[in-house]
């Protein structure tokens, strides 16, 4: 069962380690990661680290980044 809900607010998730990709640039323009106690995963916006958080569940994010590595988001970015 999920303990947090999509929108919280990211500094409202206790004891989550957030990390960033080391393609991060200088202004935090990156998304970071936690995972969750409960094996869900948060999503939060760098440059808004109190802004709202996503939480998907493991099997979601594993989706997300099959289909990262296979290129089908490569139009997404400029």
């Amino acid at each position: 069962m999920a303990i947090h809900d999509n929108g919280v607010r990211a500094e409202e998730i206790t004891g989550a380690v957030w990390v960033k990709a080391t393609a991060s640039d200088a202004y935090n323009d990156c998304v970071e990661i936690a995972r969750l106690p409960d094996g869900e995963v948060a999503v939060r916006n760098s440059r808004f680290p109190a802004g709202p958080a996503l939480i998907f569940t493991s099997s979601e994010l594993a989706a997300f980044l099959d289909g990262a590595r296979k290129g089908e988001f490569d139009g997404m970015v400029g």
